[in-house]
């Protein structure tokens, strides 16, 4: 490609509000243009690496034995409201009425479909493993999009789903694509990290997230050095200091006056905050109901609420108005789960088992002393509801963990029987006796995918491309007419996927704008490199070059590519 044909331009400066460097390099090196927040346009370089990017994907999942499909983005209500998602998903899934009026949805995953299409297709036990994936747009209308294409509203997405009789088929279908994601990011160049994940609105037995870990990322990732044990901070556990042994005391009321935070309770009572109960007031959306939640966690640690979604079966939660507290007879500031009634009591398992603990007293400016679940009060559901935090024991070694930021690139569920049983994806085992297809889902963002590998392949100066999935490969930059098209014609004659800056533009605003672009080689012929010899060669991430003979640069350039994919393929995924 000419520089002078190409559909769009460079930047030289980053469009204001951008949030990431990476985002940033994208929008100035040509890539890809906002329309509104959260969906983007993407221009012949993005589409030439997303496309690089499929082919990898495609790849990976045809090893894997699955066949391509593709499936509507609009969906009818009636399919979600089937699964019982319609109800549960809030305003992030796009509800539309069609010219006759009919419900419909704009698709954020396709498990309702494919489950419908299972139902149509699969009857017998001899269908069976089956792996189906497509590649296409899906639309959640988040609330908060940001950075870019690491948190859009439109996207695209490889979603696969595996078809198996039975848990033992799912299981070595889940282990063969959690190998499959490893290949698929250390082909385009992705550390990652899979972490046990909260299988959130697809339901299902299990799920991990591969991890992008980096600043940019939304997500809190718990990682010990010790034993290897990783998980989101949605879903990760800890071990809880024990509560030293002691006999249970006569609950006492005192006065405790401006003591409205664990910090000024302690610091009142001279006391260590693992010596009190901390109240949490929500109110929780279970199926068509809302119920208000008093959850209890000893000061020492925070309420995780995905946890607590998951101990109640909510589909949402939601802070207490300080009317809906005291309706209940609690006291903002002053609560405890004591003498209460009428309402759902979730109290953490480390509260159960600490004695004597300070609670509120539903009064303000009073707390009781001594407070002993089982015998002051019981909890509706007794479960680990605290967050693990930077510091927490590692559930399996006790060693201190680390927290990471990281950006969530791809995912795996087990989804089991529920999306098979809700459209009556059944089979005729091998006893003829009538069972539910077993079902797994495994997305990844493709534009998200590109969006991180621009922000872990990028210097101040643009982008530096991994091989397998930059634009070209070659930036040739020239101000030599004469030789310069000739070797351009050479090199694409020869394989190369050559960007050629044809432009009359200045040597330093075509090296500029082939550091932005971010090429891996950079082919330099002017009048000067010629009478050092021929070409310059230089890969976009040194800052040494080699002069090489004119008629020996096609050469050259392709065994720097073959370096450069052997360097990829020994490096290998990241865990």
């Amino acid at each position: 490609m000419r520089m002078g044909e190409l559909f769009g331009r460079t930047l030289r400066e980053v469009p204001s509000g951008t949030e990431v460097a990476g985002h940033g390099l994208l929008l100035r090196a040509g890539f890809v243009r906002p329309l509104a927040a959260g969906i983007f346009s993407y221009l012949p370089l993005a589409r030439r690496s997303l496309d690089k990017v499929s082919n990898i994907l495609r790849e990976e999942m045809g090893a894997c034995g699955g066949q391509e499909v593709s499936m509507p983005v609009v969906h009818p209500a009636e399919a979600w409201e089937r699964s019982g998602r319609y109800g549960a998903v809030g305003s992030e899934l796009v509800r539309l009425r069609d010219r006759r009026g009919r419900a419909m949805v704009l698709a954020m995953t396709h498990e309702e479909v494919v489950a419908g299409l299972v139902a149509g297709e699969v009857d017998s036990y001899q269908q069976l493993p089956r792996l189906v994936y497509q590649l296409q747009t899906k639309f959640r209308d988040d609330a908060r999009p940001r950075a870019g294409l690491i948190r859009a509203r439109e996207f695209t997405m490889k979603d696969a789903y595996s078809l198996d009789k039975d848990e033992k088929g799912l299981d070595l279908q889940y282990r063969t694509l959690h190998r499959a994601y490893y290949r698929i990011f250390g082909r385009c160049g992705l550390p990652t990290v899979a972490v046990g994940a909260d299988v959130g609105i697809m339901g299902g037995s299990l799920a991990h997230e591969f991890m992008y870990l980096s600043p940019v990322g939304e997500d809190t990732i718990l990682v010990c050095d010790g034993c290897g044990y990783t998980a989101n901070r949605q879903v990760a556990r800890f071990r809880k200091p024990a509560a030293d042994p002691e006999e249970q005391r006569p609950t006492e009321k005192v006065a405790t006056p401006g003591t409205d935070t664990i910090e000024d309770l302690t610091r009142l009572l001279r006391i260590p905050r693992s010596r009190t109960a901390k109240a949490v007031f929500l109110v929780a959306t279970l199926g068509e109901e809302e119920r208000f939640v008093f959850a209890v966690v000893r000061g020492d640690t925070d309420l995780n609420e995905t946890k607590l979604a998951n101990a109640v079966g909510a589909g949402a939660l939601r802070p207490a108005r300080e009317e809906e507290i005291r309706a209940a007879g609690a006291e903002p500031g002053y609560g405890s789960p004591v003498g209460l009634e009428g309402v759902l009591v979730v109290a953490d398992d480390a509260v159960a088992f600490s004695p004597n603990l300070v609670a509120g007293a539903n009064e303000e400016g009073y707390h009781l002393l001594n407070v002993n679940h089982g015998r002051d009060f019981v909890a509706d559901v007794v479960a680990d509801v605290a967050a693990a935090e930077r510091g927490s024991a590692c559930p399996q070694c006790g060693a201190p963990m680390r927290a990471e930021r990281g950006v969530e690139v791809g995912n795996i569920f087990k989804l089991g029987t529920r999306y098979a049983e809700a459209f009556g994806a059944y089979f005729l085992d091998r006893d003829g006796e009538r069972r539910p297809v077993v079902m797994g889902s495994y997305g990844i963002g493709v534009g998200r995918l590109l969006a991180c590998i621009a922000e872990e392949h990028r210097d101040e100066d643009g982008l530096a491309w991994p091989i397998s999935v930059a634009p070209y490969h070659v930036h040739l930059v020239a101000s030599d007419d004469g030789a310069a098209p000739e070797l351009y014609k050479e090199l694409r004659s020869a394989g190369v996927e050559v960007l050629y800056d044809d432009r009359p533009e200045r040597l330093g605003t075509k090296f500029k704008d082939a550091d932005l672009i971010g090429a891996p080689i950079r082919l330099t012929l002017t009048p000067r490199s010629l009478r050092n010899g021929g070409v310059e060669i230089k890969l976009r991430r040194d800052t040494d070059s080699r002069i090489v003979p004119t008629g020996e640069a096609v050469a050259a350039v392709r065994q720097k590519i073959s370096e450069l994919e052997a360097e990829l393929a020994e490096t290998g995924p990241a865990r």
